[in-house]
């Protein structure tokens, strides 16, 4: 499709699903529609993965485009970036190895690290793993109160347990292994809670950085879905040096995992400085006061410009 005509660009927007995010990813699939039709584009249509026709309305549609608004198990993580190529449909972010790196937790930070990007200190654990009590007395020698342990492949914070009493361990890993096969269990570093978007294929650009501002023990599910007005500082309170050496690692992540499109990643930056990365986000939050069109905003790309973008990046990504 030639850039000229890319506004008679059919598009199908994947949202629902079956993950624990189902509903945030048709709140972020309802705004994309919207805002690709005020971008001009002349066919949008909503279609919910978990409908029991999604395949023959895929097949039947003869969409020139998939718009990905699906978040958590089979969204994220490559399942439906492999169905849409072997239907031979462009989709926007990252397609099925980085979709499929980056939400394995323990599998991006080992990345990370060849990247040279400061990561917490974990361990990953089986979800059906027995910790006795040396177990817990080891994990605690060795990465120190307090604790975060989570899902190794879920988002949204669903299955994270921040833990400060040795006793509560066991727990948050039986809680963290519902989620999940794999629990990862981290260090838990103190600092300013930032969160860095970066747009582009083969030459990514980062966007301003969010500091993300709670009064919660950390973003957990409720804060990240209170009005961004409450929690978003942009541009983040970080010296320029910070500040610079988070945007650099944000780039050095997406180019790590073989990001496409657009990517978000979260870091805590300590008192001294030094930004840790704790994951990358492939289909980050898509409504209009989510992370990443809130940077945007602040960069001069309204929400509609954003998905027109988001629409650009894939075609020439899949070209």
């Amino acid at each position: 499709m030639q850039a000229n005509d890319i506004s008679s660009c059919k598009i199908a927007v994947l949202a629902g699903g079956w993950s624990d995010e189902r509903e945030i990813s048709l709140s972020s699939g309802r705004a994309c529609e919207g805002a690709l039709r005020e971008a001009g584009f002349e066919s949008v249509r909503l279609l919910d993965v978990a409908d029991p026709h999604f395949v023959r309305q895929m097949v039947d549609g003869d969409y020139d485009l998939a718009f990905v608004a699906m978040h958590g198990r089979y969204g994220e993580d490559g399942c439906i970036q492999g169905m849409l190529e072997i239907l031979h449909v462009p989709y926007t972010f990252s397609g099925v190895l980085a979709s499929a790196m980056g939400t394995a937790k323990d599998m991006s930070k080992m990345l990370y690290r060849e990247a040279g990007i400061p990561t917490p200190e974990g361990v990953s654990i089986t979800s059906d793993e027995i910790l006795g009590q040396q177990d817990v007395d080891a994990l605690v020698a060795r990465l120190r109160l307090p604790l975060f342990v989570k899902p190794a492949a879920n988002g949204s914070s669903y299955g994270i347990t921040r833990v400060s009493d040795p006793t509560k361990l066991t727990e948050a890993i039986r809680l963290a292994g519902s989620q999940g096969d794999t629990v990862l269990v981290e260090s838990c570093i103190e600092g300013t809670e930032i969160t860095v978007p970066v747009l582009g294929n083969e030459d990514p650009q980062a966007l301003p950085i969010v500091e993300i501002v709670t009064n919660a023990e950390f973003y957990d599910l409720k804060v990240k879905y209170e009005p961004a007005s409450m929690h978003h500082v942009i541009p983040a309170r970080l010296s320029d040096e910070a500040y610079a050496c988070a945007q650099a690692y944000a780039i050095r992540a997406h180019q790590a995992l073989g990001c496409r499109g657009a990517s978000r990643s979260d870091f805590i930056v300590t008192a001294d400085g030094i930004p840790y990365i704790l994951e990358t986000n492939l289909i980050p939050g898509m409504t209009e006061s989510s992370l990443l069109p809130d940077s945007a905003r602040h960069a001069g790309i309204e929400f509609p410009q954003l998905c027109r973008r988001l629409v650009e990046l894939a075609l020439e990504g899949h070209a």
